[in-house]
């Protein structure tokens, strides 16, 4: 017998969406173990009782601080896809929600079988995706390896061309990894990337994506990110680098040559080709070595799409 799938289902008393649940799964082998819960406080008292695999949220009942309520509910469980129901006139906040860890969204008036369907396919398969990916890891880093970014990035832009999303894609590459690795060995070498994967992850959100895409080639992807964020997202990666520089310089200042772009659904058919031509930006000639004593205080460049 196959394995029920566990949800739980945090909503107000209308009930819509268990109601609907229990259509959509009514036929399906194995079908469902739904719990239903009607707060907030209930809901994360549950997380650890029933395990769910799926977790449904009505945006009402996280009020006054919904966006809140999403980030500690991602941040509990971040393994477990999050769907949040939002009321329609509120839908700037439906939205916000996708930035802090809901995995989709569902409208109040569009609440129907099928986009149930729909929404809960894709989250899944998302989740199931990402699962998978996890095995893509780079050993050194632990940020994901290129096949993984590549995977998980070309299922965001899909999901982002559905849903009429943006995205910020940043790509940089260690300039003197190898004089680094020459002077001061392969230890020093291992620990200045993953100095820079720190760098990364801290000037990210944790729902935005990152990889070592190559030997010195690192890269993240910025979801619903507004087309000002690319030159924010490299100011901010340079004041980090160049705080790093200063405190720390055994090995002398790590280099890093970045570039970004911002993609609104024209341009890059795949996500290969956005990759493609985000990394072709890092052979420009003029783009300048942030930590590069020399260029230090030289503008960076920005490519935007």
């Amino acid at each position: 017998m196959t394995e029920k799938l566990r949800v739980l289902v945090a909503e107000g008393a209308s009930g819509q969406a268990a109601t609907l649940l229990r259509q959509l799964f009514l036929d399906h082998e194995g079908g469902m173990q739904l719990t239903e819960v009607s707060g907030v406080s209930t809901l994360m008292a549950s997380l650890k009782l029933v395990s769910p695999e799926l977790i449904l949220l009505d945006l009402a009942l996280g009020s006054p601080d919904v966006l809140g309520t999403v980030r500690l509910i991602h941040r509990t469980k971040p393994e477990i896809p999050l769907i949040v129901i939002g009321d329609p006139t509120k839908k700037e906040i439906v939205v916000a929600s996708l930035r802090e860890g809901a995995t989709g969204y569902l409208l109040k008036n569009h609440l129907d079988p099928q986009t149930l369907d729909r929404v809960l396919r894709s989250a899944l398969e998302r989740n199931t995706l990402k699962g998978l990916a996890d095995l893509l890891r780079d050993p050194v880093t632990g940020l994901y390896v290129r096949d993984g970014f590549l995977t998980l990035g070309s299922h965001i832009m899909d999901a982002s061309k559905d849903r009429r999303g943006t995205l910020v894609l940043l790509c940089g590459r260690f300039e003197n990894l190898e004089r680094i690795r020459k002077k001061f060995g392969e230890n020093a070498a291992q620990s200045s990337l993953r100095e820079i994967a720190t760098l990364l992850t801290h000037s990210f959100r944790r729902t935005d994506l990152l990889a070592r895409i190559g030997e010195s080639q690192f890269a993240a992807l910025a979801v619903d990110a507004i087309e000002p964020s690319a030159p924010v997202l490299l100011q901010r990666l340079r004041k980090r680098l160049e705080a790093f520089n200063s405190a720390n310089s055994r090995c002398g200042p790590l280099e890093l040559r970045m570039a970004a772009r911002f993609w609104a659904g024209k341009g890059a058919r795949t996500f290969a080709e956005f990759l493609d031509e985000v990394e072709a930006g890092l052979r420009a000639p003029e783009l300048p070595v942030i930590g590069n004593a020399e260029e230090r205080k030289a503008a960076i460049k920005v490519r935007e799409r």
